[in-house]
């Protein structure tokens, strides 16, 4: 079971213009096909099928907690999105064509469909598909899998960095290109075990370290790149078989976690008129709060 609480796995700086363009471009990492959409369904439904998860424990308490961590990446990067969106149109009557502007951006189903928030769809407007999952039941080949698919999903992420210079995108991406390429040596250093291949040797790819982003140098400073979370208060501590040793770039000694980061505040969303959302006026609420004390019996 998951549980869940109401944290983001870093703070998001507050928005002071919005881009729903680079918002676009930001979807990719969430519902493309190597986006993390991607990332948490491979790993949830490779946890879910494992195999011989007694005897074979340290690889599946790896793919475990990592899947619990992706759930925050899919938190983390809806909620960029959704920042980029904020101030997107204006609040006004119907007959002054408030959301104008939005016909001339790249993706209208933010405005039409989403209320100017994220979906798990990707750039295009492509919706993600369950096809992107990849099971096979042989643990190898998960694995070559889960690290060839973060190796595609690093290569994205330093793609949409390069088109974007939104403060909040920037943050976002500087910690998930870090937290990926844990996920990179996690895998690599998996496979090592199991076959004797030092898959490691192939890192960084693409063949550029995190420290050449700055928003992803200052997550690397703090040592998140030599970190990997259990993700829960008892289980899947045998990540500690595979996660050791140095880093494979800089050599670093390697720090298992039990638990999860601390967390930062959800942004509060305001209300978008123009989009009828919420949809709950002042009258709405105060009833709202009525009916709330009446049942609780105050």
């Amino acid at each position: 079971m998951i549980k869940r609480f109401n944290r983001l796995l870093i703070e998001l700086p507050k928005p002071k213009y919005a881009d729903p363009n680079a918002a676009a471009a930001v979807q990719e990492l969430l519902g493309g096909k190597f986006g993390e959409m991607s990332t948490l369904n491979n790993y949830m439904f490779q946890s879910f099928n494992f195999r011989q998860k007694k005897k074979l424990k340290p690889f599946y308490d790896l793919v475990s907690s990592i899947t619990a961590e992706e759930f925050g990446h899919v938190e983390l990067v809806s909620n960029t999105i959704n920042l980029m969106l904020t101030g997107s149109t204006y609040p006004a009557p119907p007959d002054a064509t408030p959301m104008q502007g939005a016909k001339d951006k790249r993706n209208s189903q933010h405005f039409i469909q989403t209320a100017q928030t994220s979906y798990p769809f990707d750039s295009m407007g492509k919706a993600w598909t369950g096809e992107n999952v990849f099971n096979s039941g042989n643990l190898v080949l998960d694995l070559l899998h889960n690290f060839f698919l973060e190796c595609g999903a690093r290569t994205h992420k330093m793609r949409v960095y390069e088109m974007t210079d939104h403060p909040v995108a920037r943050e976002m991406i500087g910690y998930l290109l870090v937290r990926g390429g844990v996920h990179v040596v996690a895998y690599a250093k998996a496979l090592e075990v199991i076959t004797g291949v030092d898959v490691g040797k192939m890192l960084p790819i693409p063949n550029l370290d995190n420290k050449a982003f700055a928003d992803a140098k200052k997550f690397e400073d703090m040592g998140i790149h030599l970190r990997l979370y259990t993700f829960s208060d008892t289980d899947y501590k045998d990540i500690n078989k595979i996660w050791k040793g140095q880093h494979p770039i800089d050599g670093q000694p390697l720090k298992v976690f039990d638990g999860m980061p601390s967390g930062a505040p959800v942004p509060d969303l305001e209300e978008i008129p123009e989009e009828f959302a919420p949809g709950i006026s002042k009258e709405d609420f105060d009833e709202i709060a009525k009916r709330l004390m009446r049942s609780a019996g105050i």
